[in-house]
């Protein structure tokens, strides 16, 4: 597969932004960008107003909208502990909530133009990798990085994003690698995947499938849906007629009404074994409706947890039930603050050429003073954030990750497992 680095797309908007930028010469690595948090007279001037503003397009309302809590408490913690330290370039940070809807009807693109009247320098979000898809162009053409601390399509990893693209979840590779082993190692033979037909669900249903076939099972049954389906009888029946012993539901809120329609055929959680993705693994379902108890889910997590990470977490907000993506969406606001100062300016363009540098090759630091200080004090940082090692390649996504592994007891899950390894 033929792919454009990062670092040349970053070369063409800087350019084009009249920003000095060296991606590669002398004794450089290919593809390592000149840091540019000197105080040298050749440093290009900030073109920025000089304080940092980041939205968050987070999932208040939709079909993702259990993950909104945490995500919103991340990127909320985090800017209070990086202006607790001094903020950026000496002034605090300002953050700004707007909806991502993740669902229908679609809000995203306004909610965009929201930001934007707010001079936002980056967006955090969205959590869907569909939502996503539909505003990118729109925020990284107008120079605004856009940075999800949730999208794991793996459609990103060659997108034409400006060089202005980031996550800090892994790209579906790793997760529909470890489910398709998952269900293999558990036992299972001939499979069924039923997924939404959206850009999150077919690049992980077709890793999924991958993994299975790669590892000698077979897929009974392949099915795609539409989210905005009144029902799934047609791909519930398709499921029951092919006999699995095992699906793969890759889904999000319509899990509530795929599930009773699995019940009733004959194949919900008692008669065969289930397993849901970061998508529909939530601790929210009513246990009045069904009993998920033996189905099994993936999420990616942290390669290194913290617990008291979470008790931070919930001095924001006291409510959390779910901490998905909390740590991921604290990372993506921190990276984006040490870029900025490792830029010396907070236009999103600057910021998002310092992105990949600050995530690795460096001097380690895992606390915003600690980063903050080594930057002034002009060395090189590799950020190791609350969601592991931050490690980015050249397309702007995790080098590596951890998926955890999840049992339902109940309606709710805990983690039994995790498997870590490289994105490929």
């Amino acid at each position: 597969m033929i792919r454009t680095t990062r670092a040349a797309r970053v070369g063409a908007v800087l350019a084009a932004a009249t920003l000095v930028l060296t991606a590669c010469g002398g004794d450089d690595e290919p593809g390592t960008a000149t840091p540019t948090n000197d105080n040298s007279s050749d440093a290009p001037a900030p073109t920025g107003d000089g304080v940092l503003t980041i939205g968050n397009l987070l999932p208040a309302t939709g079909d993702l909208a259990f993950l909104g809590p945490p995500e919103f408490a991340g990127v909320k913690l985090a800017v209070e502990e990086i202006n607790a330290a001094g903020g950026v370039l000496g002034e605090d940070v300002v953050s700004i909530d707007g909806d991502s809807g993740d669902g229908t009807p679609d809000i995203a693109g306004a909610e965009v133009d929201k930001l934007f009247n707010n001079d936002v320098d980056a967006i955090i979000g969205a959590a869907a990798s569909g939502v996503s898809v539909s505003v990118i162009d729109k925020i990284t053409g107008a120079g605004v990085i856009h940075f999800s601390p949730a999208n794991t399509a793996a459609g990103f990893d060659t997108y034409d994003d400006n060089g202005l693209y980031f996550r800090t979840a892994p790209s579906d590779r790793l997760q529909g690698s470890v489910l398709g082993n998952l269900a293999v190692e558990d036992g299972f033979s001939n499979v069924a995947v039923m997924a939404r037909q959206d850009f999150y669900g077919e690049g992980l249903a077709e890793q999924v499938q991958t993994t299975l076939q790669e590892k000698g099972a077979n897929v009974a049954e392949y099915v795609l849906y539409s989210a905005d389906a009144q029902n799934y009888t047609a791909e519930v029946n398709k499921i029951a007629a092919a006999k699995p012993d095992a699906l793969v539901l890759i889904a999000f809120e319509e899990t509530t009404k795929i599930i009773p329609q699995l019940i009733a055929k004959g194949i919900g959680p008692k008669d065969i074994q289930i397993y849901f993705v970061d998508g529909n693994l939530s601790n929210e379902y009513d246990p009045q409706s069904f009993d998920l108890t033996g189905v099994k889910g993936t999420l990616p997590v942290s390669g290194n947890p913290d617990p008291a990470f979470n008790d931070r977490l919930l001095g924001v907000d006291p409510k959390l039930k779910d901490f998905s993506y909390s740590a991921q969406s604290y990372d993506a606001a921190m990276i984006i603050a040490l870029a900025a100062i490792a830029a010396g300016d907070d236009d999103g363009v600057a910021v998002g050429a310092e992105i990949i540098n600050v995530t690795k090759d460096g001097t380690p630091c895992s606390t915003f003073e600690e980063c903050a200080q080594l930057l002034e004090d002009g060395e090189d940082i590799d950020y190791e954030g609350a969601s592991g090692p931050t490690d980015m390649n050249d397309t702007g996504s995790p080098a590596s990750g951890t998926i955890g592994i999840n049992l339902y007891k109940g309606n709710k899950y805990e983690q039994v497992d995790t498997v870590s390894g490289l994105v490929e």
